[in-house]
């Protein structure tokens, strides 16, 4: 639990210092743009782990598969897929 509360004590420190340097709010709006895109991909994932249950499905949601499944959407959805049923794990 400190891990988490550490990285969240660092996240919003690296914001604060950027808002009181006044930074451009462009950064700002790419970062924005990034932690949207993860969050849809692991929603995706989530959503493809729920319908695969009855098919014996299931791919894990971490960082990488939600940022390919948030980045390619769901042409990188079907290639976690494809990977998963041809590595055989």
């Amino acid at each position: 639990m400190s891990h988490y509360l550490f990285l969240v004590i660092g996240i919003l420190v690296v914001f604060l210092i950027m808002i009181v340097a006044g930074t451009s709010a462009h950064p700002m709006r790419w970062i924005g743009k990034l932690a949207v895109r993860l969050v849809v991909g692991a929603l995706l994932l989530f959503l493809l782990n729920v319908i695969g249950e009855s098919f014996s499905m299931h791919i894990p949601i971490n960082l990488a598969t939600a940022a390919v499944s948030g980045f390619l959407g769901l042409p990188g959805l079907a290639a976690l897929m494809i990977i998963k049923f041809s590595i055989g794990v």
